[in-house]
C-alpha cells in the first residue's frame, strides 16, 4: 500500500492538464514513466483483469506497483483466476478491494438482486465507492481505457483529472486500438480471461454482462436491458 502526504487537488489539476498536452503523442510506455516519477508510490493502477495488457506495462516501469482490483462478489469464476494468476506470475501487488457488505448482507438491506431493479445503485456500493476508498492511499492512477472501446470513451485523455474523486488519472493505451492491444498481448504472452474468447467482448460481473453478437458495440453486452453502458467508475 502506498504511503506519502497527499497533495494538493488543485496542483493535480493544472498538472494534469499540462501533461495530457505534452504527452498526448507519447509511448504507453513514457506515460507511465512520467506517471511513477510524478507520484511514486502514490500512483497505482487499476485493473477488471479482462486482461493484464497495462499491469504488464507498469510492471516494467514500476516493478512492485499496487494493482487494485475491485472484488465485487459478483465476478465470473474465470475473472478471478486472472487476478490470481497476475499475482502469483507478475512483479507487481495486487490489493483485491472488496465493498462493505457482502453480497447476502446487501441483499438483505436492498432486496434481493439490486443489479436487476437499479444496476446503478448496485454498481455504487461494489464499485465505486470501494474505488473512492481505494484511492485515497493515492494521487493517481492508470485505467486500462481506449478511445475505440466506444463512444463513452472516445474523448479519454492519456493524462486526465478526475474532477469527483480530484485525482490523476492516466489512460496510458488510450490510442491504442483494439489490434494494437491484442498484438502486446500476444508478444508479452500476457494472461487474458477466456471469456474474451467465448464471445464477450466487455467483462463485468456475471449478472449484468452477456455475449455480443458480431458487428455490436464492444460495450453492448453490459447491462443490455438498461440505457447503461459504465458502471461509475469513468465518469
Amino acid at each position: 500500500m502506498s504511503t506519502g502526504k497527499e497533495r494538493d487537488p488543485f496542483e493535480l489539476r493544472d498538472l494534469a492538464m499540462d501533461a495530457g498536452k505534452r504527452l498526448e503523442d507519447a509511448t504507453a510506455h513514457q506515460i507511465l514513466e512520467w506517471a511513477v516519477g510524478e507520484f511514486g508510490e502514490r500512483f497505482c493502477v487499476t485493473s477488471s483483469m479482462a486482461d493484464a495488457a497495462v499491469v504488464h506495462l507498469a510492471s516494467e516501469v514500476a516493478p512492485g506497483i499496487d494493482v487494485v482490483f475491485l472484488d465485487t462478489g459478483l465476478h465470473f469464476p474465470e475473472t478471478l483466476e486472472v487476478r490470481d494468476f497476475v499475482a502469483a506470475t507478475m512483479n507487481v501487488n495486487v490489493r483485491s478491494i472488496q465493498p462493505d457488505q457482502s453480497v447476502l448482507a446487501q441483499d438483505a438491506e436492498f432486496g434481493p438482486r439490486l443489479f436487476a431493479r437499479s444496476p446503478d445503485e448496485c454498481c455504487a456500493l461494489r464499485k465505486v465507492l470501494p474505488l473512492n476508498a481505494a484511492l485515497a492511499d493515492y494521487d493517481g492512477w492508470a485505467t486500462g481505457l481506449r478511445r475505440d472501446e466506444g463512444p463513452s470513451r472516445a474523448n479519454t485523455r492519456v493524462v486526465d483529472f478526475d474532477i469527483s474523486r480530484r485525482k490523476v488519472k492516466v489512460s496510458p493505451i488510450a490510442k491504442w486500438t483494439e489490434a494494437d492491444q491484442e498484438a502486446y498481448i500476444e508478444r508479452h504472452n500476457i494472461p487474458v480471461n477466456p471469456l474474451l474468447k467465448d464471445g464477450f467482448r466487455s467483462i463485468g460481473c456475471w449478472p449484468c454482462t452477456r455475449r455480443t453478437a458480431p458487428g455490436e458495440d464492444p460495450r453492448a453486452g453490459r447491462w443490455a436491458a438498461f440505457d447503461k453502458t459504465e458502471c461509475g467508475l469513468h465518469v
